[in-house]
Order: C-alpha cells, then structure tokens, then sequence
C-alpha cells in the first residue's frame, strides 16, 4: 500500500526539469559537453529556485512515509540517553568534559578544577553559541598551559570557515572575538602567543602566522607560506608539550618542522626536508623524536627514532613488517603505544622503555573499531582507548600499561537495546582479479538466508580512510524490521593496510567500483538478499563509489542513496579554483594529462549515464558543501532525469543552511538519517 502511495505521490509531483546550457570544451582532442554546469552558481536565483523545486518534489514523494519517518526518528531517540556526560579527562590539574542535556541541540565543554567532584565550570555552551543561526559547529579548542586561556573555532554557515576566538576563563569574556579564519591553532608555553594556519581562495592551508594575545592582528608575523599547491599545512604540539610541530603534507609526501614551545621566537628547525614519496609523523619524548614513517620502502610503515641534538639521523625502534600496517603512535612517559592494523583488524602495541618488552592489547570480535582516546598527559601509568563493534557500543577503557589490565569506565548508554538480539560475522567477497574483499555484517539473530530479507550495503573506499566498524543507534530500527547491514572494506580505503590503499587509487581506482560490485553479487548469491532489495549506500567519495558502480551495472541494486557525493569527477578536477582539486591530483589524477584524463572520464559518474533503468534513488547535499559541491549531485540528477527509462523515484533533497555533514544538531540529524531510512526500508518494502 505504501509503495502505491509513493507512486501516486510521484505520478501528482512531477520532477523538475532543468534547463539545457551546453559548454562543450575541447582537450586532448576530446569533446566534453556540460548541459547544466550553470547549477554551480548558488547565488544564481534560477539555480536557487531549482533546488526549491527539487525539494519541494522529493518531499512530496515522500509525504506518505512521514509516519514511518516519525516512528525511526521516535525509536533512535528512545536509543539514547538524553542528558549524557563524557568521562572526565585530566590535563594540568584541570578534569575536562563535554556533556548533552536533554531537548538541546548542541554539547556544553566543561571542567572541575583540583578534583573530579570540585565544582563545574561551563567553558562553552553549543547552544549559546548557536543562538541566531541555522548551523553550528564548533571546531578546535585548546587550553593555554596555565589554564587561564581558551582558543576555539566556531562554523556558523557548514562552509567549514571556522572563526578563532580566545576566552579569559578567569573571567568568562572573550577578550579575542572571531580574530582570523583559521583551519588550525596551538598555543605556545607563554600563554600568549597563538600560532595558527589560515586557508587560501581554495581552501587549501598554507600560511602560518604568530600572534600575540592583546596585540591587533596587523601585528601578526607570517612565520611560513606553503607554495606547492600539493601540500596543505598544519600546526600541532607533541604530547609532552614540549615542541610545536609545523607539518606540509601531501598524498605521497611530508615534512616538520619544530620548534621549542618555550621559545615562540625562535628558529624553526626541520626533522627531514621533504622527499618524493617519503612520509613521516612526529612526537617527542625525552630528547627523542618518535616517527610513524614509511621510509626503507616500508609501504606499511614502521616505527623509527631520532635525537633531537640531530633529526635527520633514523634508526629502526619497530622494524617493518609487511603483513603489519602502522597507523599512529604516541609517546608516554614510561611507554611508547602504536596503534597497528593486521588481517584488516585494529591493536594496540604497547613498549615498556624501561624493559624494552612489548605486547599487544587484543580484541575478541569478528569485526570491530579501537583507538586511543583523548590522553592530554604523558607521564601517566594507563591511557584510555575506545572500543566499539557492530553490536558492542562505544566502550571506553582505561588500560594499565605495565599491569596490562583494562578497567571498563563507560559504555554508551543505550536504553532499549539488547546486543544479545543480534550477530555480527565477517565474510569475503571475490573480486574480479581474484582479491578477497571483506565485508563486515550484522543482523537480527534467526536470520534465514533465502533471499527474503533486505540488506544494506554501505562503502567508501578512499583517501586511505578505513571504514569505522561500530555500533549505530539509528541502524538498530533497520535490523529490528530484518534487514541485513553490511559494510564492504573496498580497496582505495587502508582497511587492509596501505598496500590495500594504493591498489585503489590513481590508476587503480576502478578496482574499489569492482570490489563494491563484487561485495553486492556475493550478497545476493549468498542469500542475504535478493537484487531488487539490495540497497546501495556510501557518502561524498562513497556517492562516487555507488554512482559509478550504478553504471558499470544499472541493475546491481533495486535502492541507492547517494549522500553529498563526489560525482562530476571531472569538471570537478578540471577547475583547480575548487576546494580540493589541486592536491587531490595525487588521488585521482590531473585531467590536463591526457593519460588521466582518459581514465578519469572512463569511470565518472556524471559523464557515463546512459539511457538504462536504474533503482530507485535518493541524492542528499547541503548547499554550503565546501568539499563536494552541491552543484554535482544536482547536475547528476538534472542528467540522469530524462536518461532513466524506469518510473522508479529519482530525488534530490538539498539542505539549503548545512554544508557537508548535513544538519548539525544532534537532533535535526536524526530527522535527517530518518527520512532516508525511511526511502530505504519503503523500497524494500518495508513499511511499518
């Protein structure tokens, strides 16, 4: 009965048709046509009244899934505990938090000063600073060593323009009100000289100023400029506080700077000046700089050392294993903790300095997610970590490192959920070259496979990012209506290492579209599923990965949802005036080479749609997407409109105040993965 709502909603809503403005540009002796790169101009009234046009359509096709909307949206509420708090974090005498209170969008930042239970003290309130505006977020924030001082980054647009400002905490006001844009800040040990990274016109960071509290910022020192359009710049302190490190980076290369936190006027000194294709991360640790590196051609990385006295001197501290990928470290007083990555599955190793043993803390699930958690001190006996499964919410521990014991010190509360109702495995699917590609599940117990039930396919697949096996409040509605949840580890993501990473970008990116294809086929012909309730679902370099999987098969799936997805490829990576497209030339290639131009415009979503009938789809964007443009998934839908030789529902809904995480109240984006859901589970015909 729902299905023929929708349809009938559909058949009285008509889409939008967009209008036809060709630019046909030439290069490499190719003809490139564009019917609607005008939708790119936001402030273009025409391209305004079209995305009013497209949401008021998508949201009456979906106006008879309202009631199911209301009932996701009332069962993920009933999934969390409202007013909720942080465990408390100890910095320089000082126990930090962050909590929710119920009815309120945003989290209060809080502290107690002396001891756990001394009075608190309210350091920012989200919701005080959102006041007067229809997105918030709050970015960095960091304490002055003494205390006193507070610097921290607020968005008020989604545009990812975060304005800096510094607050007395002595005396509540802010003595630094939105002082500069900037992406990235770090106190020095005099308490008063801040060294932020602001952006150029594309976004890219690339100047690192000084500035000196109470001083106006025309006075600010422009200490270094970041040239090479390949790199981008941060700025950071190491765990011990006893060095700023100034870091360019780049896909395949980076280089630091440091420089004692002490001496705000000193000289910077570099660890290594860059090198093609050498990598490096730093902290410090009584006179010795420890590295994340993947130097000697160690493609997964190791561990290695170097004397402060002389940096550019490196010695093997971890030697290299291939079959062990090494993703982070950090130094502590008395234990050096790396976190490493084997058979697609996170650990934490952990070297005594004084012994010179090491161990690894181990996990026991099929699939799962752990990582160190905020661990501001180092001299300190036990670090905390976090751990989260499909099944196991997110667990907070806090892990002697010489007794080698953990102690549970919060588990996410989530009323009405029973782990014990569901199950979680970890398969593989055969790609067409051979590789097996897992893929993380979960389920209501009792599952029978014979194709009845639906399943949800979920990918990524890029930038080495490693798909985050956890726990999700809201997936819990989808399983308890019998869907399957699966997430396809693709290669072009580090989930197996950065070999994994490697084999999937650049000139091997079609091999994540092939793994995603591959994962999708297994499903079916395992019996999870049948095609026809098989949705596709990834987000910005994941809407690439299901809208050119759409087109190597238009029939792999009966739903997609594509959220603020990468899709126009190419045009995107032809204007290098877009945030982005410079430096990401090292992930997907330059276009203005014809070699990578072919291959670019070989897989690219928006310029391979063709006449077939697709599934039905939903494209969610933001109209201050400053990483994927809300022009693409617009142009995407304006092509494929007229293309599509179905009468499956096509929608495009676009935030028109967010940027690319959607909504930022933590309420208004349950009401936003609601609506999807809901698309989702109708199509499956799922209506209850």
């Amino acid at each position: 009965m729902l299905l023929a709502a929708l349809a009938l909603a559909l058949a009285q809503s008509p889409p939008p048709v967009a209008a036809k403005k060709s630019v046909t540009i030439s290069l490499h002796g190719d003809r490139l046509t564009d019917d609607y790169g005008w939708l790119k101009d936001k402030t273009n009234p025409e391209v305004v009244r079209h995305l009013d046009a497209e949401n008021a359509h998508t949201a009456a096709a979906l106006k008879p899934t309202e009631p199911l909307q209301a009932k996701l949206y009332a069962e993920a509420l009933g999934r969390i505990q409202q007013t909720d708090a942080d465990v408390p974090v100890r910095d320089r005498g000082h126990w930090y938090t962050s909590r929710t209170v119920e009815g309120q969008q945003y989290r209060l930042f809080c502290r107690r000063t002396g001891a756990k239970d001394a009075p608190e003290r309210v350091l920012l309130d989200g919701n005080e600073l959102a006041k007067g505006t229809k997105f918030f977020s709050l970015g960095r924030t960091k304490v002055s060593d003494d205390g006193h001082l507070l610097a921290f980054a607020t968005d008020t647009t989604g545009y990812r323009e975060y304005q800096l400002s510094v607050k007395d905490l002595r005396t509540g006001k802010l003595v630094e009100d939105k002082l500069v844009k900037a992406t990235d800040f770090e106190w020095a040990a005099d308490n008063k000289t801040l060294f932020y990274v602001i952006e150029d016109a594309a976004k890219r960071p690339h100047n690192l100023w000084k500035h000196t509290l109470g001083e106006p910022v025309t006075k600010d020192v422009l200490l270094f400029e970041e040239a090479d359009p390949l790199f981008n710049l941060g700025v950071d302190r190491t765990r011990d506080g006893k060095y700023l490190v100034r870091t360019s980076g780049s896909f395949t290369s980076s280089e630091a700077w440091f420089l004692p936190s002490d001496t705000p006027a000193g000289a910077w000194k570099p660890v290594r000046k860059r090198e093609a294709g050498l990598e490096y991360s730093v902290d410090h640790r009584a006179g010795t700089l420890y590295l994340r590196t993947n130097a000697g051609g160690a493609t997964n990385f190791k561990v290695m050392t170097a004397p402060v006295a002389d940096p550019a001197t490196w010695t093997d501290l971890v030697p290299y294993d291939p079959a062990v990928a090494v993703e982070g470290l950090a130094a502590f007083a008395n234990h050096l903790v790396v976190s490493v990555r084997e058979k697609g599955l996170p650990q934490l190793l952990v070297r005594d300095f004084r012994s010179g043993e090491s161990h690894r803390v181990s996990f026991p699930e099929a699939a799962y997610s752990v990582g160190l958690t905020n661990n501001p001190e180092a001299d300190t006996p036990t670090v905390r970590f976090a751990y989260s499964s499909l099944v196991t919410p997110r667990s907070e521990f806090e892990y002697d490192l010489a007794k080698r014991s953990r102690t549970l010190l919060k588990r996410q509360p989530t009323p009405n959920y029973d782990p014990e109702r569901y199950t979680t495995e970890r398969v593989e699917a055969t790609a067409p070259d051979g590789t097996k590609v897992p893929i993380s599940l979960v389920y209501k117990k009792g599952l029978t496979k014979d194709g009845t039930a639906g399943c949800l396919l979920y990918g990524y697949g890029s930038y080495g990012l490693t798909l985050p096996v956890g726990y999700s409040g809201t997936r819990v509605s989808l399983l308890d209506r019998g869907v399957v949840y699966a997430m396809a580890h693709v290669r072009g993501g580090s989930d197996l290492g950065r070999t994994w990473y490697d084999a999937g970008k650049m000139r091997n990116k079609k091999n994540t579209f092939s793994d995603f294809a591959a994962c999708a086929d297994f499903l079916v012909a395992q019996g999870y599923c049948k095609r026809e309730r098989l949705a596709l679902q990834g987000g910005s370099a994941g809407g690439l990965l299901v809208g050119a999987t759409l087109n190597l098969n238009p029939q792999v799936c009966g739903i997609a949802v594509l959220d603020v997805p990468f899709v126009d490829v190419v045009n995107t990576m032809l204007d290098e005036t877009l945030p982005l497209t410079t430096q990401e030339f090292q992930q997907w290639g330059n276009p203005k080479l014809s070699a990578e131009y072919t291959y670019l415009k070989s897989y690219c979503p928006y310029t391979n749609l063709k006449p077939a009938a697709y599934p039905a789809i939903l494209v969610n964007t933001s109209l201050n997407d400053s990483q994927v443009g809300f022009h693409e998934p617009a142009k995407y839908v304006a092509k494929l409109r007229p293309l599509k030789t179905d009468a499956r529902p096509l929608l495009l809904r676009c935030n028109m105040d967010a940027g690319h995480g959607g909504a930022s109240g933590r309420y208004d984006r349950l009401k936003e993965v609601a609506r999807t859901d809901a698309f989702i589970l109708t199509q499956m015909g799922i209506t209850e």
